[in-house]
């Protein structure tokens, strides 16, 4: 009798504990954006122990590519993130963070993990001569934090050729809000446009027994912020996707002193690139109102990720490789909300999707993404790899488009 091969799920599950140990180890030891040194090498080190992988590392400076190839087909890329944030670890396990006021907060331990345990099942596959084509494992450094020239990871990754040829690119997130037997996914924009805003108001400043001899910018201050709190609800259609907020107001340096400028910075959040334009028209058009008080003005905005965009062929393969693999997988659909992800860059150049993986424990504590409690029920890693596996496989087989 001819055995019954296992499932991907049933492969997954049998590894859970080493994607643990791999969750668990760098979670110990987080890096920050474009320092992940020591990540990409255990990274590396691992990958190098699969058969049938070749490895490139500092890519992007500490990022790393693994290419799988079995014969000749399409490509397909994987991708995770491994850079931590600055937060100081409030949890109490024995594998937290030891390095003092860095944390992986956002899961991308978690990810690089089940990334390494998709490149481990899919060589186990290609020595079983179950797949045709390429798969590209791609460890990115940076996406939380960019450099000097605004780039984060994504970016710089492309730079250098890491999508040349590819076909179609998978990713995944942690998803506090859900739990483990959930996934949420989303056809088109799912995650936002994330650009930065700097503005000033000028004035003359003066004497603050006299404010009658010169024009004063904090004055001018109260006419921008009531243009500015309308903006969403009076001038961007509700049909639209779109947030302005301020989060720094800086000005003065003595209680008698009317200072010459004042200083405003903040964050604007959108979906689609046509409200993202007018969303920084619309800003700019809230401190043009200075002119009229006696004022002057600057603006500028600083462009960031653009809007995650899943293509719905893709997300068509991750739900029906998620049901066939775990039939009682409960599916959200709706868009992931106003975060930015630089896997939004790549989508950008080839097809592909994200899908957020439920991770919440049953506490019913909110451990929340970039808090210092975040946390995850671990019996989500085996999941989050068989499905990229899964997919993988599935998306080499599609017929060339």
């Amino acid at each position: 009798m001819k055995r019954q091969m296992k499932s991907l799920a049933e492969e997954a599950e049998e590894m859970g504990q080493q994607l643990v140990e791999w969750r668990r180890h760098i979670h110990q030891y987080p890096e920050l954006s474009f320092n992940e040194y020591k990540t990409a090498q255990f990274v590396a080190e691992t990958l190098n122990s699969f058969k049938g992988i070749q490895v490139q590392t500092n890519v992007a400076n500490t990022g790393v590519v693994a290419t799988l190839t079995k014969g000749t087909g399409k490509t397909v890329a994987i991708r995770a993130d491994m850079d931590a944030l600055p937060i100081e670890e409030k949890t109490a396990h024995a594998f937290r963070s030891r390095h003092q006021g860095v944390m992986h907060a956002c899961g991308h331990d978690a990810h690089t993990a089940i990334l390494l345990g998709a490149a481990r099942l899919l060589s186990q596959k290609a020595e079983q001569d179950s797949f045709h084509g390429t798969v590209k494992f791609i460890f990115q450094p940076a996406e939380e934090k960019t450099d000097e020239e605004g780039l984060s990871g994504a970016p710089r990754m492309m730079e250098e050729g890491v999508l040349e040829g590819v076909d179609a690119v998978l990713a995944l997130h942690m998803c506090p809000w859900h739990s483990v037997g959930t996934i949420q996914v989303n056809d088109g924009y799912s995650m936002a446009n994330v650009d930065v805003f700097h503005g000033t108001i000028k004035g003359t400043g003066g004497h603050g027994g006299y404010p009658h001899l010169g024009t004063d910018p904090v004055w001018m201050l109260g006419s921008v912020l009531q243009n500015f709190y309308s903006i969403s609800a009076r001038r961007i259609s509700a049909l639209d996707t779109a947030v302005a907020s301020i989060g720094e107001i800086h000005t003065g340096a003595a209680s008698n002193i009317i200072p010459q400028e004042v200083a405003i910075t903040g964050t604007l959040r959108s979906y689609s690139p046509e409200v993202r334009d007018q969303l920084a028209e619309e800003i700019e058009t809230a401190f043009k109102v200075v002119e009229s008080l006696g004022g002057s003005y600057t603006f500028a905005v600083e462009r960031g990720e653009p809007a995650l965009n899943n293509h719905s062929k893709i997300n068509e393969v991750i739900k029906v490789t998620a049901k066939e693999l775990y039939p009682s997988i409960r599916m959200e659909q709706k868009p992931f909300g106003l975060g930015g992800e630089d896997f939004g860059y790549m989508t950008r150049e080839v097809p592909g999707a994200m899908f957020f993986l439920g991770c919440a424990l049953s506490d019913g504590v909110n451990r929340d993404l970039h808090t210092n409690i975040f946390d995850i029920d671990e019996r989500c890693l085996p999941v989050g790899a068989a499905i990229l596996s899964e997919a993988a496989l599935k998306l080499l087989k599609l017929p060339q488009e």
